[in-house]
Formats: structure tokens, C-alpha cells, sequence
């Protein structure tokens, strides 16, 4: 009904109010939010890293160096406890998980079994469940042999504390550098993710982040010199290791530790008083302070070494006792480099290595252009959609172009409240949302149109033309609601922010066309009591259109046929031009800091690094580059390496704009991860049409959807664009809108075959989709002129994205009509089976009213 009560009017304009109110602060720098009442929302949406620039990093912990320490603990356990029982034992070796042990004596083995016990008692791990774990298990070979091994499950405690232990111990590096807002969580069972926004320096981040920083001090071994020590075999209790400095100096080390940097409470960079070079002070807990002193006590004019990382900072002399418990630590430093030994020991030392598996960096120049690009792309998107939307449908076209500003007001809303995180495939989302919304405008718009030119006067043609239009609004759009949904869950980083903002864009376009349209309709008929359609509705255009669709179907469908099957034999003997999400790698966006990029002499500095195959070709405008680099045998730290090497040839003559780097093991997950996307979304999204339509409905959708992402990847292969994970998020929008249109023409071929039972099935599919041509015409106009503002004006980092998009809404809107439909003449669907279904419907509710 046009009714609406006074409160329900309250309650519709508190929400567009309220919204206006949530998304002001966006507008508002935060200075200026700072000065606002309290009172008053100051909740502003987070700029992903994209825009405003900032380090996303990805850190792996080091299994392999859990159970190395783990291995080494026990030998060494296993050596204490035989002595200290007096057990003789021999060949005490530990390799992989296992531990092995010979005891002399076998008379004793009962003894040495006794002496090893605590080794395999349960270990308490904890947590609000409690439990245990056996981090040893023990058995006994022939010849007295015992073996013990470290257990799967012990291993995976030790790392999952070590990965806790390491996220605070990251935190506090990250916070000593003041940046704002960073982002450190944990990522499964052995990473962990650190989101740096606006950071100016991502390589000192990294560098704060690789280092194990593990901190001690250790008598240097004066028994023999080093040089024989290196030649030959060095005493037992002693190791060379070598120093910072270039050439590296060779240092005899006993290994025992005479303090760790787990007794410092406090480090400070500061300059000598008497060279003024910087240097490193430092300060020792009473523990610490004690040893420290007794050391230096018995080993006056013999040298200490400062060990950080199994590399020896320095070795100074000790000319008198240290007991004070502080000192300080100098080795030719640099201010930042004093700094930061500064950050890493009072952060104190991680318990294993963590290695940057995937880095997407982005500076703050490349940001300012990328919001600025994104603004510029949505103002000409919406302007185009409001011209569109007035020049068709008039009065009809301002109420819609109201019901659409209240819609992106209200996204900006909820995404504020929810703290969300707006990328650029963010902001894509929101122009595509302009495109579709006036979908929801359209479908009420034609229905009225349609039931008034049927007869029914227009304050009737109103209503029933809402009500009309309601299943088919909420039908279409739960389904790219799905699409979303399961990119949200199955995506991460950009696509998972352009899932957010779809899936909510999707939920407030439902909202603003049921109650703030409707409203404005009822107060309109209320007002001015219309007899007739206003004159400024022209898709007229439209009415009587008799086009035999279906007389086509069997020419579409061998041209379909084969362009799919032409698609599928290039992608299996062509293949993509795959990104480095998904076959590892890096890519570098570089701006030269003066005049025109040279790209000959970009390739000839980098092809004497011996870092692969690397491609460099121009990126937007003469001064931008974009590099590509192989994926490195060396794993991760390889990737890290030959970045670094880039750096070194390149930095002083360009800018690093964008860095993402993906290691092998990182892009493995991510091609699993998009194909289990697309398939969760088409399996969701079949049960939901079989659940609300006919079995012959679903599966001529999901054949329909599969031609459309077959043709897309068939594009994809043909001009050689780079598939990547924004790529992924365009083939499941794709998804979306292509079954969104789909189910609009089923709606109506539904409503149809229930009224013209003995009409055949052919001549009732042409007349549904003539009936809904105006409403598949003007969607897919709109939405591609808010993609090709996008496409134009919103930069090169999302260009492939709204191309395959642009590609994939006139695909999807083809394959509606001439595969979808023609679909339900192939598994002949007939009127009878869908006026059993209606028939079974009204025998279920009469049965109930008797109960």
C-alpha cells in the first residue's frame, strides 16, 4: 500500500538523516574532527593502504627453526639428566625430530629410562580448555638404543606460542616507530599479517621485522688463534663467528652466554662524548647487573662479545669492572641504525625467524593519485547515471537519482560504523553499486508503466507495480548478495574490501527502493492526485516490441558453443597472462624522478642482477614503469633479496611507487583460494534458484554464468591482460550481475507460465523477455557508463578489472536471453509442471488453514 503512518515516515528520514550525520566526518580532516561537540559521530572510514599509501606485510614463522631448537633443548636434556643419574652413554645424535642414544650399560637401561621420564610427562598447554600435550614419546631399540621423538603435536604448541610470543613482540617494534593505526593479527597457524598505513619508509619496517634480534654477550675464545680455528677443528666449547663490519673479521666465541639480552630493561640511542659517533646505551635488570659485573670482575683485559643475530656487533676489551649494569654498545652505527638496534632489543628478540612471504607496499604519491583518480571516476560515473536516468524517465528519474544519493550517503554510513577499510576496488564497488541500484529504480518504474498501460488507473498501477516488483528486486539481488558473501570469505585484502562494500551497497539499494522510493511515490499521489504518467517517461520506446528470440536460440547457441569451446583450448594451450598472485613473483611500479622513463635502460641495469626474466613496459603516462621479476628459486627470502637488489640498481633515478612482492608458497594458496571462490559461489547460488524456482531454472542459470565466465577468461587469454586477484573479484561480480539479470527474466517467464498455461513454451519465453527488454536495455547502459567512468577515469591499478567487468555485463546480458532461456527448451520445461508446482503450493495452505 502508498500508505505510510507518521511514524514510519519518522523512522524513514531518522535513517537518511542519521546516515547524512554517520558519513559527514569522511568529509572532515581530522583536525577539524578534533573541534567538533562530543556528542556528535567523528567515525570515519579507514583508507586502505591503496589510497593513502603504507606496508602490507605477511610474516611466516620458521617451522624448521621450532624444531631445531626444540632438538637441540633435548639433546641437551637428554645429555643432563643421563649425567646427573650417572648413566654411560654414547652416540647421543639428533636429527630431524628424532633423538637417539646408546646406553653402555645395559643393566642400567631401566635407569636411563627412569632418568629421560620427565622428558615425555605431558605438557599443560593452557588456554580456557586446559589440556596437554606430549611433546616426547620414548622407545627402546636393540643394544640398549633409545630413541625419542619430538611428536606433531608438540611441535605445533611450540609454534603456535612462538607465533603469539612473535605478534607482541612485532607489535612493540611496529609502535616504536609512531606510526598510526597499524594492523597486526594473526593469519592460520603460522603467519602473521602487519598493515602499516602511511608509512614513508617500508624498507625499514622490513628490516626491523627480518631481524631475530636475538641479543648476547660472550667471552671471545683466547685459547688458539682464529685463523687455526678456522682451518682446523676449534675446542669444543668454542665457535667462529664473524662481525658486521665489510670485510667481516673472524672472532673466536666461547659459547656459553654470560648474559642475554632477556636481562636488558631498557635501550636508548645516543652519541660517545668522546668521538660523538652514535652508539647504543644500554641497561640490565639486577639479574643481569650481577652477572655482568661478575664477569667483567674475572676477565679484566680479556675481550667480550656483543652478539646480536650470531653476528658480533663489537668486541671490546674489558679494561675494569662493569658494575653499574649499564654500558653501551658502539660498531661504526649509523643514527637510524642506532635507532633501530635501539627499537629491536628494548621490543626484545623474537624465538624464531620470520620471513615476509607476500609484500604489497604502495607510497604516499601513488595514494593521493589513486583517491584522486577514484573521486574523479565516481563524480563522472554518478553524473552520467543522473543524465541517463532524468533524460529516460523525467520526475520518475529525480526521485530516483534522490533515492540514489541516499543510497551511497548510507553506504558511506554503514562502512564508517563499521570501521571498514576502503580500497580502490572499494571504490569500484560503490560506482558499480550507482550502475546497479538503478536497477531496483528501473524493474518499479516499468511495472508501473506496464500495469497502467494494461488498464489499471496509476494510483493502482503504483502499487501493485511495487509490490510486483519486490520478489523480483530481492530474488536478483540476493544472489550477487552470494557472490559477495563468499568472496568476502574466500578473498583477502582488496578483493575482501570490494566484497564489503558490494554486499552492503546490495542491502541498502533493497532498502532506499522499498521504503525511501515508495515514500516518495505516495507522497507524490498524495500531493497531486495524478491521473496519468508524467510526460517525461520515454521508454515508450520499448512497448510492443515482438522480437523472436527463440527463433535465433539455434544459431546463438552453436556461435556460443564455439567461442566457449575456442576459449577453453586457448586457455589450455595459451594460458593466461597470469599475475604474480598467482605464479609468484614481483612487480614494481616505478615514476622517474625526472623526464621520461628510459625502459632500455631500465632492462639493461637489471639484466646484470641474474634475477630471471624481467619485463618492463610503460604504465599510464612516460614517466611510470611498471617492472615485473620472476618468481626466485630461493623462496621467500630470494623475492626479499631481488627486490633489494632493484633498489640498489634503480632508487637513485626513480621512485618506487608500488611494490608487491608474492612468494610460492603464498600465490599456491591464492589460485586455490579463487578457484574454490568461484565454484562455493556457483554451487550457493544454484541451490538458492533450484530452492525458489525449478530445477530446469537452476541449471539454465548456472550454464548461462559458466558461458559468461568462460568468455571472460576467453578474453582474458585473447588480449594478453594480466589476471590477477582483482581479476578474480571481476569474474564473481561478473557472476552476480550476469544472474541478476538472468533471474529477472525468469521472474517474469515464472509469472508468465502460470497465466498462458496452454501458450507454448517458446512463444511465452519471447513475450517475458520483449516484456522485460526495456528493464535489461537501460540496467546494462547504466551500469556500463559507471564502469567506463571507471575504466577511463579511475587509473591503471584497476583498469583490468572494469575492463573485464565492462566485457562481462554485455556478455551477461547476451547470455540472459539467448542461453539462460533457450536452456529451458533444451530440458523441456512446459506450463504443466508449473502449474502442478502452484496447485501443490495452494493444497499445502488449504491443508494447513484445516489443521
Amino acid at each position: 500500500m502508498l500508505y505510510f503512518s507518521r511514524w514510519k515516515t519518522i523512522l524513514i528520514w531518522l535513517t537518511v538523516l542519521g546516515s547524512i550525520l554517520v558519513a559527514a566526518p569522511n568529509l572532515f580532516s581530522n583536525e577539524e574532527l578534533d573541534r567538533f561537540p562530543s556528542f556528535l559521530p567523528t567515525g570515519k572510514i579507514t583508507l586502505g593502504l591503496d589510497l593513502q599509501g603504507g606496508s602490507h606485510i605477511m610474516l611466516k614463522i620458521e617451522r624448521s627453526d621450532i624444531v631445531k631448537e626444540r632438538l637441540e633443548a633435548t639433546v641437551g636434556d637428554v645429555r643432563n639428566n643421563l649425567r646427573e643419574a650417572g648413566i654411560r652413554y654414547r652416540g647421543l645424535s639428533g636429527t630431524g625430530q628424532s633423538i637417539q642414544v646408546r646406553i653402555s650399560d645395559t643393566s642400567q637401561l631401566q635407569a636411563a629410562k627412569d632418568a629421560l621420564a620427565p622428558l615425555t610427562e605431558p605438557v599443560s598447554v593452557g588456554g580456557l580448555t586446559g589440556g596437554s600435550v606430549n611433546e616426547v614419546t620414548l622407545t627402546e631399540g636393540e643394544g640398549g638404543l633409545l630413541k625419542l621423538d619430538l611428536t606433531d603435536a608438540g611441535i605445533a604448541y611450540r609454534l603456535s606460542s612462538a607465533l603469539t610470543q612473535s605478534i607482541e613482540v612485532v607489535r612493540r617494534r611496529v609502535d616504536e616507530l609512531g606510526t598510526t593505526e597499524p594492523v597486526i593479527q594473526r593469519q592460520g597457524e603460522d603467519r602473521i599479517i602487519v598493515q602499516v598505513p602511511g608509512l614513508q619508509d617500508p624498507q625499514r619496517l622490513k628490516s626491523l621485522l627480518n631481524q631475530t634480534a636475538k641479543l648476547t654477550f660472550q667471552m671471545v675464545d683466547l685459547s688458539m688463534p682464529v685463523q687455526e680455528a678456522i682451518t682446523g677443528r676449534p675446542p669444543a666449547s668454542s665457535e667462529v663467528m664473524y662481525s658486521t663490519d665489510d670485510p667481516a673479521v673472524p672472532y673466536l666465541i666461547e659459547k656459553r652466554v654470560v648474559v642475554s639480552g632477556e636481562n636488558l630493561v631498557d635501550a636508548q640511542a645516543s652519541f660517545n662524548q668522546q668521538n660523538n659517533e652514535p652508539v647504543v646505551t644500554f641497561r640490565f635488570d639486577s639479574r643481569g647487573a650481577q652477572r655482568f659485573a661478575q664477569a667483567t670482575q674475572q676477565n679484566v683485559g680479556k675481550p667480550f662479545a656483543i652478539i646480536l643475530d650470531d653476528q658480533v656487533i663489537s668486541a671490546p676489551v674489558i679494561r675494569e669492572p662493569i658494575v653499574g649494569g649499564s654500558g653501551q654498545i658502539s660498531g661504526n652505527f649509523t643514527v637510524q641504525g642506532a635507532n633501530d638496534l635501539a627499537v629491536l632489543l628494548r621490543a626484545g628478540a623474537l624465538p624464531a625467524t620470520l620471513t615476509v612471504v607476500e609484500e604489497r607496499t604502495v607510497g604516499p604519491s601513488l595514494g593521493a593519485d589513486s583517491i584522486r583518480a577514484g573521486i574523479i571516476a565516481g563524480i563522472i560515473g554518478a553524473a552520467l547515471v543522473v543524465v541517463f536516468m532524468i533524460g529516460f524517465y523525467g520526475f520518475f528519474g529525480v526521485i530516483a537519482v534522490i533515492a540514489l544519493v541516499a543510497n551511497v550517503v548510507m553506504i558511506l554510513a554503514v562502512l564508517s560504523i563499521l570501521g571498514s577499510t576502503l580500497t580502490l576496488p572499494g571504490i569500484a564497488g560503490i560506482v558499480l553499486t550507482i550502475g546497479m541500484a538503478v536497477d531496483s529504480n528501473v524493474l518499479i518504474y516499468e511495472r508501473i508503466r506496464e500495469e497502467h498501460r494494461n488498464g489499471r488507473p496509476l494510483v493502482q498501477a503504483i502499487d501493485v507495480g511495487f509490490q510486483k516488483a519486490f520478489s523480483t528486486i530481492v530474488d536478483a539481488n540476493l544472489t550477487t548478495l552470494i557472490a559477495a558473501v563468499v568472496l568476502f570469505f574466500l578473498g583477502s585484502g582488496p578483493v575482501r574490501g570490494f566484497s564489503v562494500t558490494l554486499a552492503v551497497g546490495i542491502m541498502t539499494t533493497v532498502f532506499t527502493a522499498f521504503t525511501l522510493t515508495r515514500w516518495m511515490f505516495a507522497e507524490w499521489v498524495r500531493r497531486t492526485r495524478p491521473k496519468t504518467m508524467p510526460k517525461g517517461v520515454r521508454t515508450g520506446i520499448f512497448d510492443g516490441t515482438q522480437i523472436a528470440f527463440m527463433g535465433f536460440r539455434r544459431y546463438t547457441f552453436i556461435i556460443s558453443a564455439a567461442l566457449s569451446i575456442a576459449s577453453v583450448i586457448a586457455f589450455t594451450t595459451v594460458g593466461m597472462n597470469l599475475g604474480i598472485d598467482f605464479k609468484g613473483g614481483s612487480m614494481i611500479e616505478l615514476k622517474s624522478k625526472q623526464g621520461n622513463a628510459n625502459l632500455a635502460d631500465i632492462r639493461n641495469s637489471l639484466s646484470d642482477l641474474n634475477l630471471g626474466e624481467i619485463q618492463a613496459q610503460g604504465f599510464g603516462d612516460p614517466q611510470s614503469v611498471l617492472v615485473r621479476i620472476q618468481s626466485q628459486d630461493g623462496g621467500a627470502n630470494a623475492e626479499q633479496s631481488a627486490i633489494a637488489k632493484v633498489r640498489g640498481a634503480l632508487e637513485s633515478q626513480y621512485e618506487f611507487r608500488r611494490v608487491e612482492v608474492v612468494g610460492p608458497v603464498v600465490s599456491g594458496e591464492l589460485t586455490q583460494s579463487a578457484t574454490w571462490g568461484v565454484l562455493a559461489s556457483l554451487a550457493a547460488i544454484l541451490i538458492y534458484i533450484w530452492f525458489r524456482f525449478e530445477w530446469q531454472f537452476a541449471l539454465g542459470a548456472i550454464i548461462a554464468t559458466l558461458h559468461d565466465v568462460i568468455l571472460t577468461i576467453g578474453l582474458f587469454v585473447l588480449t594478453g591482460v594480466e589476471f590477477n586477484l582483482t581479476s578474480i573479484a571481476a569474474v564473481l561480480t561478473i557472476v552476480g550481475y550476469s544472474l541478476n539479470d538472468t533471474v529477472v527474466v525468469y521472474d517474469r517467464m515464472r509469472e508468465n507460465l502460470r497465466r498462458y498455461k496452454k501458450m507454448p513454451l517458446d512463444v511465452v519465453i519471447d513475450s517475458s523477455i520483449n516484456q522485460t527488454l526495456s528493464r535489461t536495455v537501460l540496467t546494462a547502459v547504466t551500469t556500463m557508463l559507471a564502469l567506463a567512468a571507471l575504466y577511463f577515469f579511475g587509473g591503471e591499478v584497476i583498469r583490468s578489472f572494469t575492463f573485464a567487468m565492462l566485457f562481462g555485463v554485455a556478455v551477461g546480458t547476451f547470455s540472459s536471453i539467448y542461453i539462460a532461456a533457450p536452456v529451458l527448451i533444451a530440458f523441456k520445461l512446459r506450463p504443466e509442471s508449473m502449474q502442478e508446482a502452484e496447485e501443490n503450493k495452494k493444497n499445502v495452505r488449504a491443508d494447513g488453514a484445516q489443521v
